[in-house]
């Protein structure tokens, strides 16, 4: 007996909980109609007026909350991890999402930005396939409102505050099972001794990129001494290179804002192969003289992996990490094992930039936290079909599969029509993929790698500019213009 395949919104929220089973329904219905046209506004993912109302009305629910909508596809996340053979990556960081704008929730929203903005801090839990480096699902986000933090508020105050920004690396863990087949990994705001004791007691595995130079005793146990103590990045950066490999580093252009003056300051990287190196050490972090974060007072035992590029070119900035993990580093093997990890930050940002640019999270128009709240988290779940459409155009059967099966026939008939002046519905998933590279600038030479992402990005942010005039000159076509 051959099964059908299960649409998009019945495998993530056929088993949401909004206290009627009409609603979950017209839940699934509207999260397909998002999938297949994911970008643009609410008006524009949903051309059918019908829906959009339908959209509405489900939003202004009560039962249907940010909660009820990420339960339900955390739940099928994890029934993916299950079935997964080897660890699985969570990747935390946060996003701001800006509804400066909305003018009606402004005096619900949180500073964001150098304070003159008003949104969310979205923290976000992503897990990923370290093998494929395909994304499996959004296990958590937390949507946050920064506070005024009080004048002449005292450390021991800060620390006992709920709103504490550090707070939320923990929060975003709390659903996550205590389990060693989960890693998290963390760019450099989770370095903080709170978070790093609660990874330890958590039963998952973790990578933490090192922000503080912290006060450290070398070795485990016995093999340590406190009459030894140093400082993290120090005494890693004194540790032989345990091997070497070459890293291929693309081009890239950091835009950073000052704070205090808001000017943006431009760092320009060039592509290189850089020869980079690594090296470990077990240790033990000792607890900072200042508590800021509430936790105890004993030694963390770690280990601490240093990634550095050996030779970098004149007037490039040296690529250098200082990684803190639980996991057992023993070898060169376990050491760039625990990098290919960290490697995979980078995905999340991809996310972040497909649910604000690709998706248009910041776009919809509500007049209260409760409606808008369920949206923010359907977007995101939806926001993952831009990265899933990727990785399913490098699967084995990228070619038999159909490219109407993960996205919506009109793409593919005007991607087509613009790529052999002919309407293809029979494309398949690596034709749509090519195509859409080839509109973003890829020549598609035998000697060219796989597009990137920024490739792909241009490509279908050109597609929908091109998506929109098709549908403005239908829409002219009825008025009887020509």
């Amino acid at each position: 007996m051959v099964l059908p395949l299960q649409t998009f919104g019945q495998v993530n929220f056929a088993n949401a909980q909004l206290g009627d089973k009409r609603r979950t329904n017209r839940l699934v219905q509207l999260a397909d109609s998002m999938a297949r046209r994911p970008s643009g506004t609410l008006p524009q993912k949903f051309n059918s007026p019908k829906d959009l109302r339908a959209f509405y009305r489900l939003m202004d629910r009560d039962q249907v909350t940010h909660e009820a909508i990420l339960a339900s596809h955390r739940e099928a996340t994890c029934l993916k991890i299950k079935q997964i053979r080897g660890p699985v990556l969570i990747l935390h960081d946060a996003t701001e999402l800006d509804f400066t704008n909305h003018k009606s929730l402004s005096d619900d929203m949180g500073q964001i930005g150098n304070g003159n903005r008003r949104g969310y801090i979205a923290q976000n839990s992503l897990a990923v396939n370290p093998k494929t480096r395909q994304v499996i699902g959004l296990y958590n986000q937390v949507l946050h409102h920064r506070e005024d933090a009080p004048k002449d508020e005292l450390t021991a105050q800060k620390r006992k505050r709920e709103s504490r920004e550090s707070r939320l690396w923990l929060r975003g863990a709390d659903p996550l099972a205590n389990s060693e087949k989960l890693v998290d990994v963390c760019d450099r705001g989770a370095d903080t001794f709170e978070f790093l004791e609660h990874e330890l007691a958590s039963g998952r595995r973790f990578v933490i990129r090192a922000s503080h130079n912290r006060a450290i005793i070398p070795g485990h146990g016995d093999q340590g001494s406190s009459d030894q103590a140093c400082y993290l990045r120090n005494y890693a950066a004194s540790l032989p290179p345990a091997g070497h490999w070459t890293l291929s580093v693309t081009s890239k252009v950091d835009k950073k804002v000052r704070v205090r003056k808001g000017k943006k300051k431009s760092a320009n990287r060039r592509a290189r192969e850089a020869k980079m190196a690594v090296s470990f050490a077990p240790v033990q972090i000792k607890p900072p003289a200042k508590k800021l974060g509430e936790h105890g007072n004993d030694p963390l035992a770690v280990w601490v992996v240093r990634v550095w590029e050996e030779d970098p070119p004149a007037g490039e900035e040296r690529l250098e990490w200082f990684l803190i993990t639980n996991q057992p580093v023993l070898d060169f093997e376990d050491a760039y094992q625990v990098v290919g990890w960290y490697e995979c930050r980078w995905i999340i940002e991809e996310y972040h930039k497909g649910m604000k640019t690709g998706c248009s999270i910041e776009s919809p128009q509500f007049t209260s936290e409760e409606r808008l709240q369920p949206a923010i988290a359907l977007i995101s779940v939806v926001a993952l079909t831009l990265l899933q459409m990727r990785d399913a155009s490098r699967r084995w059967d990228a070619k038999k599969r159909k490219a109407t099966e993960v996205i919506c026939s009109d793409y593919v008939s005007v991607l087509s029509a613009w790529r052999h002046g002919q309407i293809k519905p029979d494309w398949s998933i690596h034709d749509f993929f090519y195509a859409l590279a080839r509109l973003g600038g890829h020549q598609n030479r035998k000697s060219d790698h796989p597009p990137g992402w920024q490739t792909i990005w241009r490509g279908w942010n050109d597609l929908q500019a091109m998506l929109c005039g098709v549908d403005a000159m239908k829409i002219v076509k009825r008025c009887g213009q020509t």
